[in-house]
């Protein structure tokens, strides 16, 4: 020991010799993998590499393998104890609240608040040469990252507390009380105009933020504001847990003219709409074919052929960069194609799609219920994955048992050699290729799902955008705000371009009717787009969607007399199908609404660190 002890002192005390006999530049150099914090901001090229890394917030978009739809009644989550359920069931607390992704995640929208916080006090004095006026370009994408990652928070926590500077070292407090609801959405609204000012005219790469995106979260935000649930009179008369609330304005509008929001909202959405270079086959003057209806979607939701001029503000993927984001085949793709079947569409959302003549689709009537997925709205078959739907080929090892390649969600007869046998679907829980990670509600995703059949789900990374801001989007925020200031006319007018694109008839309602039509047609045009958790909420109609219970499609096929089959295929010549909808089993999961989930809570880490902080209601 002795020995080694002398030989590292001998060892230091050269190096020492070596360092000091040496230069002062040697002790000075720069590290090869870090910058100075000083040197960022006198090189534009870094001060942009800065500002590319606030975009990180965005995580994967929606397209996370638990999604935003397994909150509401668009899907359920197949696999346990992920804590969907701890939302879906209304266990969620201060110590537990659930599954929440990184876009959700309080601290992580403030890391990158912060982030943006330090660009802006920054590019307020730039130390490089402002050529082609990149410090309106980084200062307008960072206004509108900022105003992203607040209207995150403030949509699903209520009013936050704002932070518009950088914190440093030695400031004497670092706690903040929470704003209130109006005093967010204005600094909202402050940062999006001010985007959208600095970012007028510039030619942005996709996934940047545009003048259109800034326009497009004004109208979103604006359309949240005149709402229910941002409304205090209108929320207290629709919740005793907001009526018993102590600090109403942390979550609503407690003064002004409601009537004057909704007029900002349709101004706002208004905006978007008279934007040259956006929208798809909104100039429709009648419906198209119901084929043409359900490729227009597809373009869309694929960002294909004409489809991404509705696409405002998307998050890409590459092969060459796998990210889970490519992998939506993989993540919600019928296990018999050796997918995880991960979030499956459920009844409540399926016999929500109107039949082709614009009637509502019933399981008690009977024509309607023997062949539930013929004649229905064209959006259903670019959306949902269906027994009999036809689908990519089969993998090499299913293809002998599926060659004509279509979903099989049922239990069906066959002819064995000793008479008729039931056999269970190769896409359900009981299959033959995998049983572990099928349907429990007999439907799956096909919405984002590239359908080129060289796509192989299970190993290949797909391109598809995911869509944070939809021309469409504000389409409908525009006709929602006209629908509440008692413009009827105008908002069908515009609901209606949605419609034809889609081959579906024009609506002729007014007053609620009109409302409640309007609600189910942003339902199936928005679905799987992180819309409806949001809209449910807003609307105050939580208690009627996503607290009822999910529930299944229970399909049999039976031989019709005389009829032989040996290898299964949807044939309704040959067999007789039964349909029956069956609640999920409590045992899965058991939904439930309770009034507090309107917010979620702020974790009890966060209150413990800042005693400001005000909990929302029920927790």
């Amino acid at each position: 020991m002795t020995r080694n002890f002398k030989t590292v002192s001998l060892t230091l005390l050269f190096a020492s010799a070596i360092v000091m006999s040496c230069k002062d530049e040697f002790v000075n150099t720069q590290p090869l993998d870090q910058v100075a914090g000083t040197a960022v901001w006198s090189d534009a090229s870094l001060a942009e590499a800065f500002v590319t890394g606030i975009y990180a917030g965005l995580g994967q978009g929606g397209f996370n393998e638990q999604q935003l739809a397994s909150l509401t009644d668009e899907t359920i989550f197949t696999h346990p104890g992920r804590g969907i359920t701890t939302i879906t069931e209304s266990r969620s607390n201060p110590a537990d609240p659930g599954w929440i992704n990184e876009t959700i995640n309080w601290n992580n929208m403030y890391l990158r608040i912060r982030a943006a916080n330090v660009a802006l006090d920054n590019l307020a004095k730039p130390g490089f040469t402002n050529t082609k006026n990149m410090v309106e370009k980084l200062t307008g994408e960072t206004k509108f990252l900022r105003a992203y990652y607040y209207q995150q928070l403030i949509r699903y926590y209520g009013g936050v507390p704002i932070v518009d500077k950088s914190y440093n070292l030695g400031e004497a407090d670092y706690t903040l009380p929470r704003n209130t609801m109006e005093q967010c959405i204005n600094f909202i609204v402050k940062d999006c105009d001010e985007a959208a000012a600095l970012l007028k005219g510039m030619s942005m790469p996709k996934g940047r933020a545009t003048e259109a995106a800034a326009l497009a979260l004004k109208s979103r935000v604006l359309t949240y504001a005149a709402s229910d649930l941002y409304d205090v009179p209108t929320a207290k008369a629709k919740s005793t847990t907001h009526a018993a609330f102590a600090n109403p304005e942390l979550l609503g509008y407690v003064s002004g003219s409601r009537t004057d929001r909704w007029q900002k909202a349709k101004d706002a959405a208004k905006a978007v709409l008279d934007l040259t270079n956006y929208g798809s086959q909104l100039n429709l003057s009648a419906p198209v074919a119901p084929a043409a209806g359900t490729q227009n979607y597809m373009n869309i939701a694929l960002a294909r052929n004409g489809g991404e001029k509705d696409l405002i503000f998307t998050r890409s993927f590459i092969n060459g960069k796998q990210e889970a984001g490519g992998q939506q085949g993989l993540f919600n793709g019928p296990n018999g194609y050796h997918n995880w079947a991960g979030n499956t569409p459920i009844s409540l959302l399926v016999d929500d799609y109107e039949m082709m003549d614009g009637s509502k689709f019933s399981w008690s009537d009977p024509a309607k219920a023997t062949t539930p997925y013929a004649n229905r709205d064209p959006r259903l078959y670019g959306s949902i994955l269906y027994d009999g739907a036809p689908w990519k080929p089969r993998t090499a090892d299913v293809a002998a048992k599926d060659p004509v390649n279509q979903i099989q969600t049922g239990q069906y007869e066959v002819t064995g050699a000793n008479g008729k046998v039931s056999v269970a679907g190769l896409d359900t829980r009981k299959s033959t290729v995998e049983d572990w990670n099928g349907s429990y509600t007999g439907y799956y995703m096909r919405k984002f799902v590239d359908p080129d059949p060289a796509i192989v789900d299970q190993n290949t990374y797909q391109q598809i955008p995911w869509p944070f801001l939809r021309y469409t989007e504000a389409v409908f925020n525009y006709a929602e705000a006209c629908i509440e200031l008692g413009q009827d006319a105008e908002a069908k007018a515009w609901l209606n371009k949605i419609r034809f694109r889609a081959g579906m008839p024009a609506l002729t309602e007014t007053g609620a009717a009109l409302r409640e039509r309007y609600r189910n047609e942003r339902r199936i045009e928005m679905v799987f787009e992180e819309q409806r958790y949001h809209d449910a909420r807003r609307w105050m109609i939580a208690p009627a969607t996503l607290g009822r219970q999910a529930n299944t499609i229970s399909i049999t096929g039976t031989l019709k007399p005389g009829k032989s089959v040996s290898l299964y295929r949807y044939d309704p010549t040959s067999y007789d199908y039964t349909y029956r909808v069956v609640n999920i089993d409590p045992g899965k999961e058991n939904r439930a609404w309770l009034d507090k989930m309107y917010y979620l809570p702020i974790s009890r880490d966060e209150i413990n660190r800042n005693a400001k902080l005000i909990q929302n209601p029920g927790y």
